[in-house]
């Protein structure tokens, strides 16, 4: 039950982002990353405002996800890059989704499906997904072997933003695994290891395109760095409203645990929204709301379909709106005011928002 919690995504912002990260990256393709429902975004609908703000390729993490842009109509290039165990790739063959492969019996198996097109991905340092460079002989002579009726579209890795020194090594042993391509007569139209926070940072990681994910959504992938820094829109903007207003008084505890008491009389308002939604409930008594101009702190823990907020004496009312976060630039918290309160980062403000909350899209 959402209660009426709303998440309203501003596609006018989207389009923005896009002109943003294209001008920065310049002359290198652009990808949108949508996995995770967009970061908790949407997948279908940002998809579509990425693709017609001009995006080059959209990403994905699995085929699952690939699919269901597929059915909802989006014919841009889409490539995904987590397979589980004897991946079936026929699917995405027959719906023209292009897989990364990260060893050679997904290569094999793709190949055996028929995609038009494979992108490989390499292990550079992440040390997560990806062939690790003992494996890239075997790998890349597999996928010459096959170039002439499965070409290799893209090789692919990702930065680990450790350090400048660390992320350097990466690059390079990137720009290794090209050339033994290359030896291999095997030229990639597409060198990618550069997500948001390497794309901004690094000129040399951009190689021929970089994958856009928090950035794209007008999210700093920087903690010391603010989207208006970066020039971006923050997109999102969850909502819920007042529906209950209750005067305490001074002593009396509020949620689970009593974590708060106030110490004077005081007007509290409960707002339908928990950790059931995806707030997570480690930001009970450090985060804040905003009704109108004005800020509220969380108070008491965080319930499973509930907060509080101290109102003191203000005239707040039933049905008043709360934004528990959206754009500074309008005076309100950001996901990134909610990632300190949880001691965590905007990818987990955002992305874990529950799947089942109203989106709703504004130009």
């Amino acid at each position: 039950m959402t209660h009426d919690v709303t998440i309203t995504v501003d596609t006018t912002a989207l389009r923005h982002n896009v002109r943003v990260l294209r001008a920065a990256v310049a002359p290198a393709a652009v990808m949108a990353v949508v996995k995770a429902n967009a970061y908790g975004h949407g997948a279908v609908e940002c998809a579509r405002v990425f693709v017609d703000a001009g995006v080059d390729w959209l990403g994905v993490a699995d085929l699952t996800e690939a699919v269901a842009l597929r059915r909802a109509g989006v014919e841009a290039p889409v490539l995904a890059w987590l397979h589980a165990p004897g991946e079936d790739f026929v699917e995405a063959a027959a719906l023209g989704i292009t897989p990364a492969v990260s060893s050679v019996d997904q290569l094999e198996a793709a190949v055996a499906a028929g995609v038009r097109a494979v992108h490989l991905a390499i292990d550079t340092g992440l040390s997560r997904n990806g062939a690790v460079e003992s494996e890239w002989p075997e790998l890349f002579d597999r996928a010459a072997a096959h170039a002439a009726t499965v070409p290799v579209e893209g090789l692919m890795s990702h930065v680990s933003n450790a350090s400048a020194e660390e992320d350097g090594l990466q690059m390079a042993r990137f720009a290794r695994a090209s050339r033994m391509l290359d030896e291999r007569g095997v030229r990639p139209p597409l060198l990618h290891l550069a997500a948001s926070a390497a794309a901004l940072d690094y000129a040399g990681a951009r190689a021929t395109m970089v994958r856009f994910g928090l950035a794209s959504y007008g999210l700093s992938p920087h903690p010391d760095r603010t989207s208006a820094d970066l020039g971006l829109r923050p997109a999102m903007t969850l909502t819920a409203p007042v529906t209950t207003v209750k005067r305490i008084p001074a002593g009396e505890g509020v949620s689970y645990g009593y974590l708060f008491r106030p110490e004077r009389d005081t007007s509290i308002a409960i707002v339908p929204v928990g950790y059931a939604d995806g707030v997570d409930r480690a930001a009970s008594e450090r985060a804040s709301v905003t009704i109108g101009r004005r800020t509220y702190r969380v108070r008491g823990r965080i319930a499973m379909n509930a907060l509080v907020i101290d109102v003191g004496d203000d005239p707040v009312e039933v049905g008043d709106e709360v934004v528990l976060f959206g754009d500074p630039a309008l005076g309100r918290r950001s996901a990134a005011d909610w990632a300190e309160a949880i001691d965590g980062i905007t990818y987990e403000v955002v992305a874990c928002l529950a799947a089942g909350l109203d989106r709703r899209y504004t130009a």
